[in-house]
């Protein structure tokens, strides 16, 4: 298999909510909602870096997708790792995630391993970490 990973798909309860909170807290660029024409097809995706694409997608149209049952989630079952250029950059994040709706989950703080991070719940729950890393500086 090749490492061509292009999509990453979010399951959310509110596709609007979910929508706002990602384009209008977190200013992620979007057209909006797409695919409401077809029955479980109303998803909005979100352009990331070059290649990457964040969807988000009501949690029962991916059950009826895929054929999984919606089960209770988790917010362990990952995280999503934001790497930003600076340390600053980290504590902005932060405060504009938190101003959108997210809840704090670890508020920034040093590591371990000499970085500085903290992490974040979005309104469905979803992991994510802001991260800073000398070591591993995002390209801009």
């Amino acid at each position: 298999m090749k490492p061509r990973i292009s999509v990453i798909t979010l399951a959310v309860e509110n596709l609007e909510t979910a929508v706002h909170f990602y384009r209008d807290g977190l200013g992620l660029p979007t057209e909006g909602i797409i695919g409401t024409q077809f029955e479980n097809g109303a998803v909005a995706f979100f352009d990331l870096q070059a290649g990457l694409k964040l969807a988000l997608w009501p949690r029962q149209s991916m059950a009826n997708d895929s054929g999984i049952a919606v089960g209770q989630t988790d917010a362990l079952q990952f995280s999503i790792g934001h790497n930003v250029s600076t340390r600053n950059e980290v504590d902005q994040v932060m405060r504009d995630a938190e101003r959108a709706g997210a809840l704090i989950v670890k508020a920034p703080q040093e590591t371990f391993w000499g970085g500085y991070a903290g992490y974040f719940r979005d309104p469905d729950q979803h992991l994510w970490e802001v991260v800073w890393n000398p070591d591993l500086l995002p390209a801009e």
